[in-house]
């Protein structure tokens, strides 16, 4: 078994290399939408813990070891996720002016411009992941692969989610609601960052379903971590504004069972995810370290 004395040196060569890989394939920055392709670029080389891609690596080396196809993948997934944030912060939805410490793209680029950013790194997200088909023989694979992204980040996922999100704001939610929310706006990319990771090394369907399980728990409690920081955390520390869900009347998991139960879920989640991929036989230690600090973060 592999052991981690420096999980932070080892998370930091991870985020590098994850670094590296979303650059590789960023828009160039010239002709007449050159505006468009510096505002999907600045909210891309914003920093963040690129959590999503380092996700789908390490399921990737559970089952597989050709981490070329993976890449492609890793940098799609992450202009989906920053697709979502630039959304995220325009006026019609949160109206946030800072995220990870600087100005969002709305505020530097214009509202019409981070709008346009934003669907334009969605698309350009398939295109990135659709070079796949040139490095593989297993087409199978990558259809599956697609197949899954389109599924999680779609209406039945991610965008599914922030609809009801959206439409129910500062309205009285019950826990299903809210269950449904935090399992399609925040689960349902992690489900696909290792299912796709999973699929493309090779994993069968019951392994497949497996990491899914355990990251719609690692996707649950990542987001009630999320509520807590947003009432425990300061803004120095987050790189974003505090007590945002307070001052937008969001219910969340504080608000309906109070930190310290909350606190509890977290934990309890965590502990699932780890066991269930555990379960599988297929040992990456770095992976359950991951998936313990990044659920008790503080930032």
């Amino acid at each position: 078994m592999e052991h981690y004395e420096n999980f932070k040196e080892e998370l930091q060569i991870r985020t590098e290399y994850a670094e590296k890989v979303i650059r590789r394939w960023l828009p160039k920055e010239s002709g007449f939408a050159r505006t468009m392709a510096e505002a999907m670029n600045y909210s891309m080389c914003a920093g963040g813990k690129r959590l999503r891609p380092i996700l789908l690596l390490e399921t990737f080396r559970m089952f597989g070891e050709d981490e070329q196809l993976a890449e492609p993948f890793m940098a799609g997934i992450e202009m989906i996720h920053t697709h979502s944030l630039i959304h995220d912060d325009l006026p019609a939805i949160d109206n946030d002016d800072y995220r990870r410490g600087r100005l969002t793209t709305h505020k530097v680029y214009g509202e019409a411009m981070g709008v346009l950013s934003g669907v334009s790194l969605l698309n350009y997200a398939y295109e990135t992941m659709l070079q796949v088909f040139s490095m593989t023989e297993e087409k199978d694979r990558v259809i599956r692969a697609l197949t899954v992204m389109a599924d999680k980040t779609g209406i039945h996922g991610m965008l599914g989610g922030q609809s009801v999100d959206v439409e129910n704001d500062g309205k009285p939610m019950s826990r299903e609601m809210i269950d449904y929310i935090y399992e399609n706006k925040t689960s349902a990319l992690i489900e696909a960052s290792v299912m796709t990771g999973a699929i493309l090394a090779g994993a069968n369907e019951q392994e497949v379903s497996a990491v899914e399980k355990a990251a719609g728990n690692i996707g649950l409690a990542f987001q009630i971590q999320d509520d807590i920081l947003d009432v425990t955390s300061t803004a120095e520390e987050l790189g974003k504004p505090v007590h945002s869900d307070e001052k937008n009347n969001k219910v969340t998991y504080v608000t309906l069972f109070g930190t310290e139960k909350a606190a509890e879920q977290v934990e309890e989640l965590s502990e699932k995810a780890i066991d269930l991929l555990k379960s599988l036989n297929k040992n990456n230690e770095f992976l359950y370290l991951l998936i313990e600090k990044l659920i008790n973060r503080r930032k």
